[in-house]
């Protein structure tokens, strides 16, 4: 249970490194580069396919099983 609670809030944390970075594309502002928070969003899901894979090698998360 507490993997999954960290995952949902590492995706909620990627959301809004999203639109931290379309808010700094929109003012057209270089006082911060959008590619830190695109940087940050890439590495955020980087680490959730990382934890989730770790997590079911370990057999702390189970996938569904086949639908046919």
């Amino acid at each position: 249970m507490l993997i999954k609670i960290i995952l949902v809030g590492l995706l909620i944390y990627m959301i809004v490194n999203l639109f931290l970075a379309m808010r700094v594309m929109m003012k057209n502002d270089t006082k911060q580069p959008m590619s830190k928070f695109i940087g940050r969003r890439v590495m955020t899901s980087a680490l959730i396919v990382l934890i989730i894979l770790v997590a079911m090698a370990t057999g702390l998360i189970t996938p569904n099983p086949r639908p046919y």
